[in-house]
């Protein structure tokens, strides 16, 4: 089912459940499901009886390594340790409970997984993996799936929010999503894993990692299949229909191969692929569509994966280091191929359902130069061309072929500056060109101030942002369910801000912060139905508006255990209102707290989503960690949105996990998912996994 946003059709993702029963099935797993686990937490290290404060940096901000209090945007570092400690699998697990996210997954592991990041529509996150933009070329609205994305390999997620298109282009009008690679080190170690649990799952992976003088390595293979996981509700299944539970496999290989050749020149290479087999249930629609109820099939569909990234890349570290180069080539590829289990008649078929396949690529050059002007004081510009393909093979001679590419250059310049250890400003532009729709300008500018004897960190940013039209969207018609794509389409666009702050207490063993932000969208990708011909098509009329603000606070209460949490406010609406102030929002939401009364919010955004977390290492050889998250009630749709709006409950869902390392090496893990058994669909009509315990063994050596 599509994700759409507002009656009006306002934030709505194209791909309409109206385009039919092929195209439904292509999305079909395209819908929310569950908020969990981990954030960055301030990390302390014991001197005597002080504690300070270990440096969290981030590179995602300015594309240089920066001091997550130095950076004006809000910024969100998860780390390889504390995947580990709250034993995550998939990236959705770890994104769960990230400030200003909502983590859509149709029904659990293997789902299509998008992610909304501070209201804005799940396109509008750029998301790169070792610097590879990994947004599908191939999908209706440019998305990525994270549901594909196994953790066992990732060092770190970094999470900008805020518009960013000044740094990063297209896709970053809600912000960026960075993922990096875990990089070899020191002696060859190899790691092996293997666990298992509820629904028939098993994870296993094992991997070698290490350098030896100049050259370093990483090489990871990883496992997951899930036997049977209940996502379709029974009330949806007519009487004599069998339930069928879903089933998901994924394979996935990384390598990471880095060599200083020279004192000068290096060299870096980077691969990375996955195939994913889902089995999942569509649903058969009757006509008209959107007046008759839907069903689930009898049969299920059948879908493979396969997501392919390779990028290379060569440095050069000259004057004495103060001018660092990257030149980087890149290549992805997405190739996604179904089979319609249901091949009865109905309306829009005769019974016979073809196959159909979706094949996205895109080839990327690029150059980064970073100088350092004086200490303190750089800047930093780039530029890079890419090609976009979409390829729809013909399967069937009831089908037709498409083929379509776009080609867009680029250019950015940024400064990244610190005035006496006191103020600190980044601030960039960039313009692109595209073969499509021309070219289009946008900056960013953040600027960040420590207060001197309180050590407040206060924090701002405003930016723009822009969307470009997919290749999905401009050449891809179905006459046979009067749709037609446009190809005058025209980019996206928005302006954003935010501004905030940080307090440390006691020696940084106490942290706390909040942030109000703000996002207006202009031109927003909408479906327009015509009612006299019954045909639809895409057009640049939408508006929106979101805004909210985020808060945290964070303890290392003893030596041994911390704890964290956040909390996100997040209103998303069409623009038809006046702008907010700080002060609406406010009085907005204490009237909603008081009378719970559903208002027209955009789709599937809920209002408030809490995380609390806490890790406790009682001995060296023992971690325990647990995570609570509660997301409200939101607006959506039935499975089959015979019942466009209405609003859904909201839920609690409760997480532990622990280790404990026998001998040097080898660590059992245990851990319980949904401790208390919530029963909840996220989105309406796909069941989100029950309570589910997991145990396992790693050995390193």
């Amino acid at each position: 089912s599509t994700l759409a946003a507002s009656s009006s059709s306002m934030f709505s993702l194209p791909g309409s459940a109206a385009f039919g029963n092929a195209r439904l099935r292509a999305l079909a797993h395209v819908a929310p499901a569950a908020l969990l686990a981990l954030m960055s937490s301030g990390a302390a290290a014991q001197d005597g009886q002080r504690v300070e404060r270990l440096e969290e940096i981030n590179v995602v901000a300015t594309s240089t390594p920066t001091p997550n209090d130095q950076t004006g945007s809000s910024v969100t570092v998860v780390t390889a340790e504390q995947i580990r400690e709250m034993q995550r699998r998939t990236a959705p697990e770890i994104l769960q409970s990230v400030p200003g996210l909502n983590v859509v997954q149709t029904g659990g592991t293997g789902g299509y997984t998008n992610v909304f990041m501070r209201g804005t529509n799940a396109n509008h996150v750029k998301v790169l993996i070792d610097g590879i933009e990994v947004n599908d070329p191939a999908s209706a609205n440019g998305t990525f799936d994270f549901g594909q994305l196994l953790a066992g390999d990732i060092e770190r997620i970094e999470v900008l929010r805020g518009p960013q298109s000044g740094l990063y282009g297209s896709d970053a009008i809600g912000g960026v999503i960075s993922i990096t690679t875990k990089k070899g080190e020191g002696p060859a170690k190899i790691t092996a894993f293997a666990e298992g649990g509820s629904f028939g799952t098993l994870n296993n992976s094992i991997g070698v990692r290490g350098s030896q003088e100049r050259v370093n390595y990483a090489f990871n293979i990883q496992r997951q299949s899930v036997g049977s996981l209940p996502v379709t509700p029974p009330d949806l299944v007519p009487p004599g229909v069998p339930i069928n539970n879903n089933s998901y496999n994924n394979l996935t290989f990384s390598s990471k191969v880095g060599a200083q050749l020279t004192d000068i020149f290096g060299v870096n290479l980077v691969g990375r692929y996955t195939e994913g087999r889902l089995r999942f249930t569509s649903d058969d629609f009757g006509f008209p569509y959107g007046f008759a109820f839907s069903s689930p099939n009898a049969r299920q569909d059948y879908q493979r994966d396969k997501q392919s990234y390779v990028r290379g890349e060569a440095t050069a570290n000259l004057f004495d280091g103060r001018f660092k180069n990257w030149f980087g080539v890149s290549h992805m590829r997405s190739d996604t191929w179904a089979k319609p289990g249901d091949q009865t008649p109905s309306f829009f078929s005769s019974g016979y359902q073809p196959p159909y396949q979706y094949i996205g690529e895109r080839s990327k050059f690029d150059w980064r130069g970073e100088f350092e002007v004086v200490n303190g004081h750089k800047l930093i510009a780039g530029a890079e061309t890419q090609r976009d393909w979409l390829t729809i093979p013909m399967l069937d001679p009831t089908q037709t072929a498409t083929e379509a590419a776009l080609t867009n250059t680029a250019g950015y310049v940024e400064y990244v500056g610190n005035f006496f250890d006191r103020f600190f400003l980044t601030a960039n532009a960039r313009r692109d060109r595209n073969s499509q729709f021309g070219g289009h300008t946008t900056y960013r500018i953040a600027p960040s101030f420590h207060v001197p004897w309180t050590d407040t960190v206060l924090k701002a940013s405003y930016g723009t942002g822009f969307k470009a039209p997919t290749l999905n969207q401009l050449y891809v018609s179905y006459p046979a369910f009067f749709y037609f794509a446009n190809p005058r389409l025209q980019p996206e666009q928005s302006r954003g801000f935010d501004v905030g702050f940080e307090q440390p207490l006691f020696d940084n063993r106490f942290r706390f912060g909040a942030t109000y932000f703000r996002n207006r969208i202009k031109d927003l990708i909408t479906t327009q139905f015509d009612p006299t011909t019954f045909t639809s098509t895409l057009v640049n009329l939408g508006s929106g508006k979101t805004y909210g603000f985020e808060a945290f606070a964070q303890a290392r209460v003893l030596d041994q255990l911390t704890i964290r949490a956040d909390y996100t406010y997040t209103i998303a609406r069409d623009a038809s209102a006046t702008a907010p102030t700080l002060a609406a929002v406010q009085a907005e939401y204490l009237r909603q707290m008081s009378e719970g009364t559903p208002q027209p919010d955009l789709l599937r955004r809920p209002r408030r989503k809490a995380s609390l977390q806490a890790t406790w290492k009682p001995i060296d050889k023992l971690s325990l960690s647990a995570s609570v998250v509660r997301v409200s009630g939101w607006i959506d749709g039935t499975r089959d949105f015979s019942i466009p709006r209405f609003k859904a409950p909201g839920y609690v869902l409760v997480n532990v996990a622990g280790s404990y390392e026998f001998v040097e090496g080898v660590t059992a893990t245990a851990r319980v998912d949904n401790l208390f058994n919530k029963q909840y669909q996220s989105p309406t009509g796909f069941r989100a996994p029950g309570l589910a315990a997991y145990a396992g063994l790693r050995v390193s050596y």
